[in-house]
């Protein structure tokens, strides 16, 4: 009882210091590691932008790089502040203009309550969160708001509203954005005010009655007055959207549009406005009965003159009368997708497109016959890996490139490509931070072959191969390649002067296995020569070894973003880039060249298409482009990316266009004039495939001019499948690059496809329809693009029997002859016989097909060879060793000119040429397994044994099996014609020889296996 009565002091301190006691222990520890754990983080936070700030000042577009922090911050505050101040302003009104004596249910007076002690923090959480989120919303519009300060006009208006082109690029999506924002604002300021007000007695429902204070009143009409304004003033700007709509046919406003949609949106525009000033009214008036009977006005006036109307004109006066009716605006279309394509002013020709074949018929076209490609870049890639590839950590692309070269003054067309590295390959033992990072940091070396020749065993005709680089027919060149498309995700490099090197180079030495260093000695990275870069980089690519390895100095750089297209997209990122960048030897640098495309969807009337869709082909079927769509698109911008140093440059070369002249005033350091260009880059520029790509497939339906014609499709055509690959792809076949001469112009560079019809039914005939070529060649004068670059010429094919791609596949696949010579070369599933890309040129006013045949052993380490030439001219082929030898036999005896492969014998002797050996294709060449060694401290040249088996198949042997087949190949058509002539003596001798010469192939067959 006592102890109850009064309890000792003892048992109630404790309670009364415990509590402050354990805030005193732990509150500063706690908000020290709060700190501490904040600090780490902005710090993280800060090295990625530090890091930034690092390579682009490095790069040298650190304007690039602010003005795009700059305006994005800007946005962002403007997004913030112009969300979260009406906000709280709204909140604050309607709570300060709350009745002071209003009688509210025990609910709404709990919810006060509870709400009260955090009300100020609350009026303050709202605005600031729903303005982050406006602030993020709007920075990722910076472009927009940036490009509508800075339009250009394009010099062409709509033909609807009379606007200059630039007023829907540049001008309308910044009007929309505002009036979204602004919606967006009122809206969320009208669902608060009336929360706030009903919260505090300000609106209030009692029974079937709604009370609202004066107040309260005044604020939520004025709110929603203004919102249905912003309404009007969205539907005015959505008159405007049907000039880019489709309908499935045709793109633009069409006849319903024009005489009931469009003026529909400006009644319904009207009538919102109107609803508004009732909403003012009712502010003042009090009386609430006009704007509730005007906003049910409103849905009406918008379900009749948006909907109904519209489509009571379409079903009764435009369907049975279509065609009168759309034709004007069917034309609107045509004019204004050919001209957002670039294809407005395009070279029409007919083709008279003979199909007879007679001897000399090519005379006139000797110079394409001289330059057609028999190497197919999208085979031989195995074959240059063989040959060039020379240790498994180096790589070639499975797709390789084509380009042109001027040896002994002539322009050469080549299939090229780079050796770069591949820090995979090395063997499992060598897979250390030094080696991947240090050791190897670079690929080595151009490999470029022949496009139009051929060696004694059907392997490439290298100019430029080897290590160290050999290319007698070039300047001297950087061979090294620190940045590329397969490149490390980084590597370290650079030493002081005098230190020994410690970056593996290539193999050098008479016997070809000594190993050469070497140290980079460019610009080409940040510098890691300061502890506190060297932690900023150990912490954005998570290795340590960064910070600690002493084989860091203080001339190390650090290479990333090393992709030519990634490094492109930093410096231009308003761009849209070509997937298929290619590297050329430019003024001795090895430099990758990238085409840069400028693009919109907001063209008034020009169709839609899709970048990534167009591209995609049995070449590049998943390309790397923008999937929006689009409805405009010009090759503003050529860059250049150096191999060695990283360094970009961007060329403006579409100077026209408005969309790069709107960039120019944002970016003005960024481009460099086409008179900067030397006249070695301008000799390498091509036309760019995937805009040619989209150019085709827009040709496909937009070569009609006529609005009648194009209404009834009646000469609608597509892009044929290719016949080289699988069925089940249903892959459009690829524009190919070749060196030719289109009829009336001169031989150049050029960039072809073709059409055939449309399909329809299934009586289409797969014949050729149209033929469309680009020039590709720019020139070699610097500073000057050749007048005809990028002229497009289309042969519209005058005579309806020309066979197709897919066709003139057919008929070789189902010739008896050719079948019998492949299954000669198959021997007997020893090896695989690959068809290559089936080309067509317009040659002796007709079309030749062409397609190399490839041979390559069913082996794990085989490589494809030419072996065969397919020919076609009309219904007539040809199959023999060479082009040339197949183009004589084609054209009677004599086509009157000249193949590249026809001259073996001289071109062995050039000594611009290497023809590839047996020691040429090493045995260690296995990019998935190879083991290589490599060193894992400062390398010092070593020795290894070079590979001895022959790999390559003998000439003696080969020519022996050729000779037999060929005596085989013509045995059976003796054999065939015999029977058919019912000779059955000479069909027996026929057989005999047959047999005979199938042993001698056999027998040599069985030499080249030993």
């Amino acid at each position: 009882m006592s102890s109850t009565a009064a309890p000792q002091p003892s048992s109630s301190r404790p309670p009364s210091d415990s509590t402050p006691r354990n805030g005193r222990k732990f509150g500063p520890l706690a908000a020290t590691i709060a700190i501490v754990v904040a600090l780490i983080l902005v710090f993280f936070w800060f090295t990625g932008f530090y890091a930034d700030v690092l390579w682009y000042d490095q790069l040298g577009y650190s304007a690039v790089l602010y003005t795009r922090w700059i305006a994005t911050a800007i946005m962002f505050l403007i997004g913030f502040v112009g969300m979260a101040l009406p906000i709280y302003l709204i909140l604050h009104l309607a709570y300060r203009n709350r009745p002071v004596y209003a009688k509210l249910s025990q609910q709404l007076n709990e919810y006060q309550r509870a709400l009260e002690p955090v009300r100020k923090v609350v009026f303050i959480i709202i605005p600031a969160f729903l303005g982050l989120l406006a602030g993020l919303s709007t920075a990722g519009t910076w472009e927009t708001v940036i490009q509508f300060f800075n339009s250009t006009p394009f010099g062409t208006t709509d033909p609807l509203f009379g606007n200059d082109i630039s007023f829907y690029v540049f001008q309308l999506p910044f009007w929309r954005g505002i009036v979204a924002f602004a919606s967006a604002v009122l809206l969320l300021g009208l669902v608060i005010t009336v929360a706030v007000s009903y919260l505090y007695g300000g609106i209030r429902v009692t029974g079937r009655e709604v009370v609202i204070s004066k107040a309260a009143r005044i604020q939520t009409a004025i709110m929603a007055g203004l919102f249905v304004l912003s309404q009007g003033v969205s539907f005015w700007f959505d008159r405007y959207n049907s000039l880019t709509e489709s309908n499935g046919r045709w793109t633009g406003s069409l006849y319903a549009d024009v005489h009931a949609s469009i003026p529909g949106l400006a009644i319904f525009a009207g009538a919102a406005m109107i609803v508004a000033l009732l909403f003012f009214f009712a502010a003042i008036a009090g009386r609430w009965t006009l704007p509730v009977v005007g906003v049910a006005g409103l849905l009406v006036v918008g379900l009749v003159a948006g909907a109904v109307y519209p489509w009571v004109v379409q079903q009764l006066q435009v369907g049975p009368n279509e065609q009168s009716l759309e034709t004007e605006y069917i034309q609107n279309n045509i004019d204004a997708t050919r001209d957002a394509y670039g294809v407005a002013d395009i070279n029409v020709q007919s083709y008279a497109g003979v199909t007879t074949a007679e001897a000399g018929q090519l005379r006139e076209d000797a110079e394409t016959t001289a330059n057609i490609r028999i190497l197919d870049p999208s085979i031989v890639g195995p074959t240059f890996a063989q040959f060039e590839q020379e240790r498994a950590y180096y790589q070639f692309p499975t797709e390789l490139d084509v380009d042109r070269y001027i040896i002994d003054d002539a322009t050469q067309d080549a299939v090229t490509t780079v050796r770069e590295i591949n820090v995979n390959g090395l063997g499992a033992d060598a897979q250390s931070w030094v080696n991947r990072t240090i050791v190897y940091t670079h690929g080595y070396g151009l490999v470029a072959a022949y496009g139009n020749q051929r060696g004694p065993d059907g392997q490439p005709l290298f100019f430029a191969s080897g290590m160290p680089q050999q290319a007698e027919a070039l300047d001297e060149i950087e061979p090294r390649v620190y940045f590329g498309e397969n490149s490390p995700e980084y590597s370290i490099v650079g030493a002081p002067e005098g230190s020994d090197p410690v970056e593996f180079d290539h193999i050098s030495g008479a016997d070809g296995v000594s190993q050469t260093y070497n140290t980079f000695s460019g610009d080409g990275g940040p510098s890691l020569g300061n502890l506190f870069n060297r932690l900023v980089y150990a912490i954005k690519f998570q290795s340590e070894q960064i910070l600690l390895s002493d084989a860091i100095n203080s001339e190390s750089q650090i290479l990333y973003d090393r992709d030519p297209i990634e490094r492109v997209q930093a410096a231009a990122p308003y761009l849209t880039l070509d997937s298929d960048t290619y590297a050329s030897v430019v003024d001795g640098q090895l430099v990758w060249i990238v085409d840069g495309y400028t693009t919109t969807n907001a063209y008034p009337y020009s169709t839609q298409v899709s970048i990534e869709e167009e591209a995609a082909d049995s070449n590049t079927p998943a390309p790397t482009l923008p999937t929006q769509p689009i409805n405009y698109i010009r090759n503003s911008v050529k860059a250049t990316v150096n191999a060695y140093d990283g360094s970009v440059t961007l060329y403006a070369w579409d100077t026209d266009d408005p969309i790069l002249q709107t960039w120019q005033k944002i970016f003005p350091t960024s481009l460099q004039s086409v008179d900067e260009m030397s006249g070695d880059l301008l000799s390498h520029v091509r036309y760019p495939e995937d805009m040619f790509k989209v150019q085709r497939s827009i040709l496909a339906t937009y070569h009609v001019t006529d609005a009648a014609e194009y209404y009834n499709q009646t000469n609608a055509w597509e892009l044929p499948l290719d016949p080289t690959a699988s069925a089940d792809a249903q892959l459009r076949q690829p524009p190919y690059y070749l060196t030719m001469q289109m009829p009336g112009q001169d031989p150049a560079f050029s960039l072809y496809s073709t059409f055939i019809p449309m399909v329809s039914g299934d009586g289409t005939r797969n014949v050729l329809t149209g033929y469309l070529s680009a020039n590709a060649n720019a020139g070699n004068v610097p500073g000057e693009v050749a007048e005809d670059y990028g002229t497009l010429t289309l042969l519209e094919i005058e005579n309806d029997s020309v066979n197709g791609p897919g066709q003139v596949q057919n008929i070789f696949n189902s010739n008896e002859t050719v079948a019998n010579q492949l299954s000669l070369l198959e021997r007997g599933g020893q090896t695989q016989v690959l068809r290559g890309n089936l080309l067509t040129l317009p040659v002796g006013e007709g079309f030749l097909y062409v397609q190399p045949v490839y041979v390559q052993s069913t082996g794990e380490t085989s490589y494809p060879l030419l072996r065969r030439v397919l020919v076609a001219f009309g219904d007539n082929i040809a199959f023999e060793d060479t082009l040339d030898a197949a183009l004589d036999k084609l054209f009677l005896g004599d086509s009157g000119a000249d193949a590249g492969d026809g001259n073996l014998d001289e071109v062995l002797d050039d000594p611009n040429v290497e023809v590839p050996d047996a020691e040429d294709a090493p045995e260690d060449v296995d990019t998935d397994t190879g083991e290589t060694p490599a060193p894992t401290t400062t390398p010092e040249p070593t020795t290894t044994p070079a590979p001895t088996t022959d790999t390559s198949p003998s000439g003696d042997a080969y020519a022996d099996l050729q000779d037999a087949l060929a005596d085989a190949s013509q045995a059976l058509e003796d054999r065939t014609e015999a029977y058919a002539n019912n000779d059955l003596v000479g069909a027996a001798e026929a057989d005999a020889r047959m047999t005979e010469a199938l042993e001698r192939a056999a027998e040599a067959e069985s030499r080249l296996n030993n």
